[in-house]
């Protein structure tokens, strides 16, 4: 517990109406979007932030009298990212969250943490331009998270994901200090590449308070178009077909069966359920080359027993289509209390390969399960569900969740693409970091963070 001086402090510093500290309005906290029980602990305080100042003077508080700083913006993550395993301080960035520049000569945009993803690109659209990465949750996600996890979403296989977007930021360190890494120049080859290690650190080496992203012209049209197979093989095959022939979609995303048959349960989208695999394949570029693109992939597809393809005509239709893909989460929520949703990457040669493992996996253990994922960079999200009373259905869970984590180890994959590890992977960095790299790891957050306040216990057991 926070003394009430220490209370007092952080009222003086951000108002009294920013400070959360009632037992009931602390539980709206106890979780994120992991949804997983062992994770539901409560912080001392929840604090709105709106300026970096104090973002600053909170940090040198908490550093002086060693409390626990977490911080979160929308609280989307998978991963038990931004919960408060030992009690602290959670900083909310919701308020702090303006669009400060946007510079369409330099092709950027300059924003505070709490900005939502999709207001960024809705910003960019204004000047055509476009802001690449895509997370499902997009319209409630905030970038400072985005940048905390690397996030990547359906168009990360052509445009690349988060980091391939961040030019600077400005980061509050551990004892309140502020840092600038990066440079406002498209090229920087000036010291070490400190901006890249805070991408993807889950608020673990600082405090991320605003960043320069680099925005694209907007590509003039895109069409989508579904194509179904009636093996799994034959739609891996497809995707490598396609890449195979020279061209570079935009997405290439797969649903299973189970995944076409949930979302038309639940969110009618016209999808087609007796197939037992659908690609979601979107190319974009001028006008006058949709059709020569989707042309060569329908007949690429077709050489790879495709049964069916359904290309949207209109906007409405290609919206529909986008709605329906990333409803699979909240379709299969409608199936059991639960959702635990994966995310796993192998290198493409093996995906056919995970995807049966896991299929064989959750079968053996009696778990109903979903699978999704971003086939064109082998990032799968397997989606398994249970309820949480069924404490056999926990045990299953946790053992499939170990096999999982460990086939895709095995198969030359590594733990996450785009949600990150947070609590819930740290158990396994052991298998997918050899001991030497995990110890530079380790050292290196004990430079940033030599108390150990930022965000504790996430990453590393």
């Amino acid at each position: 517990m926070l003394t009430n001086d220490i209370i007092n402090e952080l009222k003086n510093i951000v108002t009294s109406e920013n400070v959360l500290t009632n037992k009931e309005e602390l539980y709206v906290y106890a979780q994120d979007a992991t949804n997983t029980k062992e994770l539901n602990t409560l912080p001392d305080v929840v604090v709105f932030v709106e300026t970096t100042e104090q973002v600053q003077k909170i940090a040198r508080l908490a550093y002086k009298n060693n409390i626990p700083l977490i911080s979160r913006g929308a609280g989307t993550n998978l991963i038990g990212g931004c919960v408060a395993v030992d009690g602290g301080i959670i900083l909310n960035f919701s308020k702090m969250n303006k669009i400060l520049e946007i510079n369409d000569e330099n092709l950027t945009i300059r924003v505070q943490s709490g900005v939502v993803v999709n207001d960024i690109n809705e910003e960019a659209e204004k000047y055509g331009l476009f802001y690449p990465p895509d997370p499902s949750n997009l319209k409630v996600s905030t970038i400072g998270g985005s940048i905390a996890l690397n996030s990547g979403g359906a168009k990360s296989f052509k445009y690349g994901s988060t980091r391939n977007y961040v030019i600077e930021l400005k980061v509050v360190l551990a004892d309140g200090r502020l840092i600038t890494v990066g440079s406002k120049t498209a090229k920087n080859s000036t010291g070490y590449n400190l901006l890249q290690l805070f991408v993807g650190s889950e608020g673990t080496l600082g405090i991320i308070v605003e960043a320069l992203l680099k925005l694209v012209p907007k590509p003039e049209s895109s069409s989508v178009m579904l194509v179904y197979f009636d093996t799994v093989k034959e739609s891996i095959n497809a995707v490598t077909s396609v890449l195979k022939n020279k061209l570079c979609p935009a997405t290439l995303d797969f649903m299973d069966n189970k995944t076409l048959k949930t979302i038309e349960d639940f969110c009618p989208s016209g999808l087609l359920t007796q197939y037992a695999a659908a690609l979601l394949i979107e190319v974009d570029g001028f006008e006058c080359s949709l059709a020569y693109q989707q042309e060569k992939i329908a007949k690429i597809c077709r050489e790879q027993n495709a049964k069916e393809i359904k290309i949207a005509n209109t906007k409405e239709d290609a919206e529909k289509i986008w709605t329906a893909r990333r409803s699979a989460f909240g379709a299969c929520a409608k199936l059991k209390p639960n959702v635990e949703s994966g995310d796993i990457v192998v290198p493409r040669e093996k995906i056919s390969q995970l995807i049966e493992e896991i299929k064989k996996i959750c079968e053996s253990k009696n778990l109903l399960y979903a699978i999704v994922g971003h086939i064109g960079d082998g990032n799968i999200h397997p989606h398994i569900l249970l309820d949480y009373n069924n404490n056999e259905e926990c045990e299953h869970y946790k053992m499939a969740k170990d096999e999982i984590h460990k086939k895709a180890i095995e198969l030359g994959g590594t733990l996450s693409g785009e949600h990150g590890i947070g609590l819930e992977k740290s158990g396994y960095m052991q298998f997918a970091i050899d001991d030497v790299t995990l110890e530079y790891m380790k050292k290196v957050k004990k430079l940033f963070d030599e108390k150990n306040i930022l965000n504790p216990k996430k990453i590393f057991k």
